[in-house]
Parts: structure tokens; C-alpha cells; sequence
């Protein structure tokens, strides 16, 4: 299976500018580039898969350049619904820098800024040389700006198309990049380039799109929804990637292999009949989690998320780290806990209930837990014996109502 079939089978083709991209996929040395705005200081899951395509290409023998937004980022890609909120310069610098240092770490692309070329063209200059060979009604046509229309499009993200245009003639001209690649909601920005390029050179350029990575109801992964899983460690730790990809919905995760990891059609399809068969095994999940983290952080890392997974909600949790447990419970609720009281005085000082009561209902209906260990004896001593390096305990309150309580 060659490079281009390889692609489609993994569903990661959605539009061609012309019947010679699978030609030039399947060939060697293209020199392409993909982009993306510096609006946070990582990447995500939602630009993963795109930047695994220039992996998948730079495997097949081409070049990628991994264009950062410098001035773009500055203005803002048009948003289906509304326009969005402009960030400062200062942070667009940070986020720039940020974004530098995590590719190159992870997947070692040539990178450029578009700050460097367009800083220097004053406004007389970008419309005399570039405004010109763009039509209103062109631009008017493109799906992006037709459906902000009613809602209304500024002029300053109207002209976006016309700056990432002009990023695609820099490169074909400064870097010999004929080919641009993007997620499908950036078809009519690349068609603009490829015009551009075609109007003031008279030579041919190239572009193809992936079909967005989304959930079963076609909900983006990316920061705007509110669940974004970033590729930054320290943004979101190799436990909660782990959780994230175990608990994927079954209808999805043999897509996700297919446009997420390395594996083969073989394995995958080996992979995918197992999963047929056994869905609860989750083999398809943890194989899935298994290659992404590694990938982006290690197998070490991988390894870790498995030890915490199988520890964190079993009595083995106090073999983890204090550090580790914190970590993998950011976002449950978390109290004050002090030593030395009854179970019952500590849930209430804790306020984890509201009254004795209450704490002497939960305990003796075998319903309190510390470090997943059942408490029932309504006089038992919360020590520091019950801490995990006497700094944090996990307590759980019924059957779904966990807190992580710090050592006062």
C-alpha cells in the first residue's frame, strides 16, 4: 500500500487540489508545509493527528515545515460562529516560543514564524501586491466567510485568507514548499494560497485537507470546547491522557488508531477483531493510549499511567507517590484533613458532611472509605498511618463522591 492509499484507508484525506497530489504523495522530496496560530502555548490532541500526517509524509522521504502564526496569531482565523477575542502580542510572543520548543521536541520539524515576512510590508505594499488578485466575490464564496455573513466578519478577519495566502507564496518562493496541508475547516484559506501562488508566479501549487478528529457526535477535540487534552505534560499529566483514551467511546477508538498511531492496517485490523470480540477487555484502548503516550512522552511515561491507573482506586494506592496521587486526582474536590480526630469528627471537620449525624449514617452504612479502604467502626482514629508520606489521603463518601484531603 503506498503513501496515498495509506492515507485514505485511514480516513485521513478529505480534499485534493488536483488529481497530482497522489502522484506527488507517492513520489519523494516535496517539500509542504502545515500552520497552526500560537493562541495557547501547547498543542493538543485536536492538532495531533495533523501533525502526525507531516510525520507519515516526512517518513515517506518529503519535508516538513511547521509554519507558526507569529502574525496571524495576532488576527485570528475567521471561527464559524463568532469572531475571536484578539490576545496581546506579549502572549502571542510567549505562546510562539512555547510552541517552538514543544515541536521541536516531539517531532522535530523545520520551523518558521510568519512574523519574519510580514512584519516588514506596510499597508500600501500588501494591497498593491497581494489585495489585488483577490476578488470580493471569490473571497465572498468561501464556505468560512458565507457563514459568518449573517452574523457578521470584520475586516480584520476578512483579510486572513489574504495572510495565510500570502504564507503559502513566501514558502513557495523562499523555501520551494508547493504543497500545504490542513484540517478541512482550512480548504478555502489553501485554495486562496494555491491562487495566489498561480496569479503572481504562473506556476502551480498544491494542497490537500484531513477531515477533522472529533467524538461520536462530531464534537472537535480543541481548547474552545472546553476539553482539551494537551500534549504539554505539565498541562495534562500521562494518567489523565491515559483515562482520556481508556474511557473513548468504543464506536470511535479503531478510528482513533487509524489516525492517531503508526500501526499498521494489519495490526490494526488484528486489533479491531479483538475488540469485536471482547470490547470490555479494552484492548483497542490501551493500545491506542499505549502508542500515543509513548510517543509523545515515553514509554516510561506510559508505564507510569498504567501503575497509577491499576493503583489509584484499588488498596495499592499507598504505593504511589504523594506527588503522583495529586496529580492523577486534579479536579476532585479537595479538603483540610486533620489528624488525630474519630472518623466522624474528621468527615465534619472536613466538611465532607454536614453533620455527626450524617457521618455516623455513612460509616456504619460501610459507605466512608480512606486510601480505598473501608472505615465502619464509628470510633476509629484518622492517623497519620492513613496518609499516603503523611501529606494526602483519598477519601470516598458512597459511590461516587471522592475528595483529596491535604494533611493540615
Amino acid at each position: 500500500m503506498n503513501l496515498y492509499e495509506d492515507l485514505k484507508w485511514r480516513g485521513l484525506l478529505k480534499d485534493i487540489s488536483s488529481p497530482k497530489v497522489e502522484e506527488l504523495l507517492n513520489g519523494e522530496g516535496v517539500t509542504f508545509y502545515i500552520g497552526t496560530d500560537p493562541t495557547g502555548d501547547s498543542l493538543h490532541i485536536g492538532h495531533f493527528s495533523s501533525f502526525l500526517i507531516a510525520s507519515r509524509l516526512k517518513k515517506a522521504g518529503h519535508h516538513p515545515i511547521l509554519l507558526i502564526g507569529g502574525a496571524t496569531g495576532q488576527i485570528g482565523d475567521p471561527k464559524p460562529t463568532a469572531e475571536r477575542a484578539m490576545i496581546t502580542k506579549e502572549e502571542v510572543a510567549r505562546n510562539v516560543e512555547a510552541l517552538t520548543n514543544q515541536v521541536k521536541k516531539i517531532f522535530g520539524f523545520e520551523i518558521v514564524n510568519n512574523w519574519d515576512w510580514s512584519k516588514d510590508i506596510n499597508f500600501i505594499d500588501y494591497l498593491r501586491d497581494y489585495g489585488k488578485y483577490f476578488s470580493i466575490n471569490y473571497m465572498l464564496d468561501k464556505d468560512i466567510i458565507r457563514r459568518r455573513l449573517d452574523a457578521g466578519i470584520t475586516y480584520t478577519e476578512f483579510s486572513y485568507m489574504i495572510m495565510q495566502s500570502l504564507d503559502f507564496l513566501w514558502l513557495y518562493q523562499n523555501k520551494g514548499c508547493i504543497m500545504q496541508v490542513a484540517g478541512q475547516d482550512q480548504w478555502g484559506n489553501i485554495t486562496a494560497g494555491i491562487d495566489l501562488i498561480r496569479k503572481k508566479t504562473g506556476e502551480e501549487a498544491y494542497g490537500f485537507t484531513m477531515p477533522l478528529i472529533t467524538k461520536k457526535d462530531g464534537t472537535k477535540f480543541g481548547k474552545s470546547e472546553g476539553n482539551a487534552i494537551w500534549l504539554d505534560i505539565n498541562k495534562t499529566s500521562s494518567y489523565e491522557m491515559y483515562q482520556f483514551f481508556i474511557n473513548t467511546e468504543d464506536e470511535m477508538v479503531i478510528d482513533y488508531l487509524k489516525k492517531l498511531t503508526f500501526l499498521s492496517k494489519e495490526e490494526i485490523e488484528k486489533i479491531e477483531k479483538l475488540h469485536q470480540e471482547a470490547p470490555e477487555k479494552r484492548v483497542a484502548h490501551k493500545r491506542l493510549a499505549e502508542e500515543v503516550i509513548t510517543f509523545l512522552h515515553g514509554h516510561d511515561e506510559y508505564e507510569k499511567a498504567v501503575r497509577i491507573s491499576e493503583s489509584l482506586f484499588s488498596e495499592k494506592v499507598t504505593e504511589l507517590t504523594s506527588d503522583e496521587v495529586i496529580t492523577s486526582l486534579k479536579g476532585v474536590p479537595s479538603v483540610d484533613v486533620k489528624l488525630g480526630l474519630t472518623i466522624v469528627d474528621m468527615l465534619v471537620d472536613s466538611k465532607i458532611v454536614s453533620s455527626k449525624r450524617e457521618a455516623r449514617e455513612f460509616v456504619s452504612a460501610g459507605a466512608i472509605s480512606i486510601n480505598n479502604k473501608k472505615i465502619m467502626e464509628l470510633d476509629y482514629i484518622v492517623e497519620d498511618t492513613d496518609t499516603i508520606e503523611g501529606k494526602v489521603l483519598i477519601i470516598k463518601r458512597g459511590k461516587k463522591n471522592y475528595y483529596l484531603g491535604f494533611v493540615k
